[in-house]
């Protein structure tokens, strides 16, 4: 492959963790030594950083805007609509050029004969299915297979993180001066969406801080909310500071929530790689996605959904050093196999085979 793009319909930059990871492969791709050319709508937005500098990834690529119709606050229909007129637009511009179309657009199929699909939920159609399909899970695999999807068109492919930008020498005490929180205190870390989906768990995160009253002060970062007595919203934070806020934290929890298809058997949240790039004791909910990516030897798993479960756990990890920097070196061991740079080879591998 000499040439790739990548369509993307998005607003760029965002704060959405989309953006991250469709960022990071372009970059990777392109260290690969493949010519990428990523190509979004030109949407309002109200971010106007730079988005290589937003995300903090090198400039190895070309970003193109192209003209859309955007009609994304209309609701759903207008994102769909926004959506056919931007891949619409794409195509156009595409016309005469050579090279690997590479998408997370399901709806690309009614505009591209021959592309490449990277799949984060259920397949919505099997009209004009892809040449290759990429899913984050084995149970989201099992689904395609249900579907009659070929086996050997789909290949398993986790989320990643950035092993470098993780990769600085600060201590817990300095990264707390840097983004302003207090010294002593134990710091119990969620980081990424609040209340845009409900299975993302941020109630019961907020249900099992009662337990604690001064003992631990919670911080949320991604969005905002009312401070009280023991819960801390921090606001969004671009990309190249969450590192220093995952590592001012004494625990990381990912209290994603059962009943949710999503949640159980799709996702493969950035944050997780992130927790365990950031090398600290991670909690996690015991959900079948999750335990793709880690074990009992990463993390601490508790009941989804029960916040009195996230609270013992909580209090089990602030109260065993030992434990708790047990299993932050596992997972900060385990998060460098999910390099952005390995998650493009095996693309790159399955593409060709």
């Amino acid at each position: 492959m000499k040439k790739l793009f990548y369509i993307a319909n998005l607003r760029l930059p965002t704060e959405k963790a989309h953006g991250i990871q469709i960022m990071k492969m372009c970059e990777a791709f392109a260290n690969a030594g493949i010519s990428v050319e990523l190509i979004v709508p030109r949407r309002l937005n109200p971010l106007k950083a730079d988005p290589f500098l937003y995300y903090g990834v090198k400039n190895n690529f070309k970003i193109t805007r192209l003209p859309v119709l955007d009609t994304v606050s209309w609701g759903h229909i207008g994102f769909w609509f926004e959506t056919l007129t931007f891949l619409l637009f794409a195509r156009l511009y595409l016309l005469g050029k050579k090279g690997v179309v590479y998408t997370r657009e399901e709806a690309a199929g009614l505009f591209f004969r021959d592309f490449v699909l990277e799949l984060h939920t259920r397949l919505r159609t099997r009209v004009l299915l892809p040449r290759k399909i990429f899913v984050l899970t084995h149970l989201l695999k099992d689904e395609l297979l249900a579907q009659n999807i070929p086996s050997q068109n789909i290949h398993i492919l986790p989320d990643a993180v950035d092993i470098a930008q993780f990769d600085i020498s600060v201590s817990k005490e300095e990264a707390r001066r840097k983004v302003n929180l207090p010294l002593n205190k134990k710091i119990v870390m969620y980081s990424g969406s609040f209340f845009l989906y409900d299975w993302k768990g941020v109630d019961v995160m907020l249900e099992a801080a009662k337990d604690f009253g001064n003992e631990a002060l919670f911080v949320l970062v991604g969005g905002s909310g009312e401070d009280t007595e023991n819960v801390l919203f921090a606001g969004r934070q671009t990309p190249t500071e969450i590192p220093l806020f995952l590592k001012a934290a004494d625990v990381l929890v990912l209290p994603n929530k059962k009943g949710s298809e999503m949640s159980e058997k799709h996702t493969s949240p950035l944050k997780l790689f992130e927790y365990m790039a950031a090398g600290r004791a991670i909690i996690c909910s015991d959900l079948p996605s999750l335990r793709e990516v880690v074990s009992e030897k990463e993390v601490l798993f508790f009941e989804p959904n029960n916040s009195a479960a996230l609270a013992d756990a909580i209090k089990k990890i602030l109260a065993n050093t030992v434990l708790a920097e047990d299993l932050a070196h596992h997972s900060q061991t385990r998060a460098a196999y999910f390099s952005w740079e390995r998650r493009v080879q095996s693309v790159l591998a399955f593409m060709t085979a």
